[in-house]
Formats: structure tokens, sequence, C-alpha cells
């Protein structure tokens, strides 16, 4: 079977080849036969997506613009409003909530450019994971090995993409809850500077260090989708009142001029031998042998974990109060434990965030792209618990981020680029600029998936 990416299906909807009506049909029978091995939606949007898409061909008749996007169908996680469902941040209490009244910003944006939303995606409880196992609505499974995760907290929206269900989903990075999924399905996922995209309609966690950004199988996809992403939104204190950079046009321009360096250090420990060979290639495909050391990056991991309690379970507190049963038991105990952190603490990880934020806008005035593992490993199993870094035994849940975490809480835009091994599992590798250089990422992804050092194909 044929798995267009986003951009052939736009091409194809605009030039006649296809009715949009006729793509969203295929796309929902596809779901309606493998999501129940799957399990990436918790809501299929079936009815309200064929009228969409009938609109869409009404438009296309009429001769109107239908869009950059037209008859493109994608999905959401599920902690963005959708309007007419409850939006359930994957757990067991909101599903009381109301239906939203309207779309978050981001899926409005993706629907005014003539995409079509199928359905909302499994997730973590209250994006507080690295696995999509939850406890409420079930684990979502790997594609590449259905009895593997998917990562967290946006594995609904990575694995629905990884096994071409849809070309395009949202999701949400805190910590690494877009780049982890990303790593272990096997496709690109994009953390946008922190503020670049509106998170209004999306459903809170750590309100200082929320991302929203795209999963996608092509680099041109993400870079299309990123585009039409941006812009000021009053909706949202946090957005840039930046004007639109589109970095689409951008991708032509390859690596030539641009400072590449891998990360050493803390980034070269506690991972497997084939992660570490993943990084290299990459870095020898792009010509860089070039080595930079993050400062202190074992600390800013530290950090991220005060923050993230602290900040996490506060915006909790009521409900672990009066109905901490209903929590899934690992989220509950996470957020029971932020509760009791001291504000002393919390206090000094922000003093630590602004000097490590200082230390990292120096070295971006050396580099212009720095490489670094995803994940310290691929995809583990289902309901594993332990793993080993540096031949000890630790827990595996946070140690999924172990090379995410410490650059997430300074915003800096990231992406994740697959690299595929024949008969193995996926793996990721990140490449990180400064703040607002999301092109630079972008052109360093697309030279290497054009050389074929990383893809997405489907499994």
């Amino acid at each position: 079977m044929s798995y267009p990416d986003a951009t052939q299906t736009a091409a194809s909807v605009r030039g006649g080849d296809v009715s949009a009506k006729a793509v969203i049909a295929a796309v929902l029978a596809q779901i309606a036969e493998r999501n129940a091995t799957l399990n990436c939606f918790t809501t299929v949007l079936a009815e309200q997506a064929l009228a969409d898409a009938a609109a869409i061909d009404q438009a296309i008749a009429q001769g109107s613009n239908p869009g950059p996007l037209a008859g493109v169908p994608f999905a959401v996680k599920d902690l963005f409003d959708v309007a007419g469902i409850s939006t359930l941040a994957g757990s067991k209490i909101n599903a009381e909530n109301p239906p939203a009244t309207q779309d978050a910003t981001l899926v409005d944006r993706l629907k005014q450019a003539g995409a079509v939303l199928v359905g909302a995606l499994n997730m973590d409880e209250y994006a507080y994971g690295f696995v999509t196992e939850n406890s409420h609505y079930g684990p979502t499974r790997n594609p590449h090995d259905l009895n593997r995760m998917t990562g967290g907290s946006s594995g609904g929206s990575a694995a629905a993409v990884a096994a071409g269900l849809v070309p395009l989903t949202l999701g949400s990075d805190t910590n690494g809850s877009i780049r982890v999924p990303a790593s272990l399905c096997g496709i690109f996922g994009l953390k946008p500077t922190y503020g670049r995209l509106s998170r209004a309609g999306a459903y809170p966690f750590v309100g200082s260090f929320d991302h929203v950004g795209p999963f996608a199988r092509s680099v041109r996809d993400i870079a299309l989708v990123f585009d039409i992403l941006q812009g000021p939104d009053p909706a949202d204190p946090v957005c840039t009142d930046r004007l639109p950079d589109p970095c689409q046009p951008q991708l032509a321009r390859g690596i030539d001029g641009l400072r590449i360096a891998i990360a050493d250090g803390y980034f070269q420990s506690g991972a497997e031998p084939d992660v570490l060979e993943a990084v290299e290639q990459v870095a020898s495909a792009l010509g860089t042998a070039q080595r930079v050391t993050i400062p202190e990056a074992h600390r800013a991991r530290a950090a991220a974990f005060v923050i993230t309690a602290s900040e996490g379970s506060n915006f909790h507190l009521e409900r672990l109060r009066q109905r901490p049963q209903e929590f899934d038991p690992a989220t509950r105990d996470r957020f029971l434990a932020g509760a009791l952190t001291p504000a002393t603490w919390y206090l000094q990880a922000q003093r630590f965030r602004r000097w490590y934020r200082d230390r990292m806008r120096e070295l971006f005035q050396q580099v212009d792209v720095i490489l670094a593992p995803t994940t310290p490993c691929p995809a583990p199993l289902i309901g594993q618990t332990m793993m080993t870094i540096d031949g000890q035994e630790v827990l595996l849940r946070p140690n999924l981020g172990l090379y995410t975490q410490p650059l997430s809480f300074i915003g800096l835009p990231i992406i994740s680029v697959p690299v595929q091994r024949p008969g193995q599992l996926p793996l990721g590798v990140q490449l990180i600029a400064a703040p607002y250089q999301e092109a630079f990422v972008l052109r360093v992804a697309a030279y290497l998936e054009a050389q074929g050092v990383v893809s997405a194909p489907v499994p």
C-alpha cells in the first residue's frame, strides 16, 4: 500500500487526481482496521471528517483555493481542544468535563489550511510520562514491533504517523514528549522554540516549559506544517509576537555555512553502543568531527525534574486532594512527590536555569547545530520497568528522557531525526539550535534525508 506524505496528498487533491473525501474515507478504513491493535486513537471523528472533506471538494469544484494542506488527514494528541469532544489529556477525571466549545489554536490553523481532523490520540496521563502505557486507555503499541512501547507522552501521535494511519499529527513536549516517541517510532518530531507556537487550547502540564509541535514522515512536511502553525496568538500569553519566519523555502540551502558539532561528555555516556553509532553516522554524513561540551547537563536534568514536579503538582493539587484514586497510580505518585518539593529547591532550580541558558547562548556563538542522541536505547518492551545505564540497573520511565530533559527547559528548537537500521528498531538523533533557529535544524535534517542517512518508511 502507498503511504503518501502530506505534501503529496495536498497536491493530488488540489490537482483533482483524488478527492478529499476519498482520501479521508481510505484513512478512516485503515484506522478502523488497525487501531484496535495499535491503540493510537482515543476518539475517531469519522462523520465530521467526511463532512469536512466533502466541503473541501466542493470548494475546489467552485474554483476556490482549498489551502496548502487540502484534504490532508491529521490527528492530535488528546490534550488539544477539539470542538464537540471532551479533552481527556489521558485522564479518567477529564472524561467528565463538558465538550470543548472551540478548537485549540493550532488545530484551527491546520483546518484553515485545508487539513481534515480525523481524531484524538492516546497519551500518558496529563502528559507526565515517557511510555504511553495509560492505565485508563491502555498502551499504544509500536508499529515496528507490537510488543514494544512507543515512548511518550505523545505516543499515540508518533505511532499514528509511523504506522501510516495519518501523515501528520500534533504533540506536546515538556521534557522530551515529542522527541522520545519520535525516536522510538522512527519518525521526525519537532520541538520548536519555547513560545514559537501557540499553546492556547492545549491542556497544560508545566507552564514554564510546555511546547507544542508536529510529527511527520518527511522533513518537507514538518517544515510545511511548522510554517502554517507559526504566528502570534493573544490567547497564549507566552506565544511570541514574532511574525512567521518561513522555513520550508530554506530547506534547499543545505548545510553550507552551518557550523555543526557533536555533544560530548554527558551525551556520550549512558547510551547503548548502537545509539552512539547512530550519532557518529549522522556526523560523518555531515562531515563534522568537532565536539563541544554542554556544561552541567546533569544538573540541568536535575533542575528540570524539580521544576516539572513542582509546577505540575501545583496545577493538579485540588484533584490530588479530592480524587487521588482516580489518577493513574504512577502519575499520582509523581505528582504527590512534587507537591512535597521544598520551595527552596524550586527557586534554586530556576536560578540554575538562568545560568544554564546564558552558557548555552555562549556555546551557540561557536556553533549553529549540535548533535546528540535522542534516547539511550531503542524502544523497550511494553511493561518493562528497568534498564541498564553505565552498568547500573535504573528505572526505565524517567531515564528515557536522559538526553532530552537537559535541553527542554531552556526552550531550544530541536528536531529528532530517525536513523533506520535494517532488521532492527530505529533510533533518533537530536539536532539542536539556538532559539528561533528552526531553519538551521530543518536544513540539516533535509540534507540528511536527501542523502538517505535518515528516513521514516512505514514498517
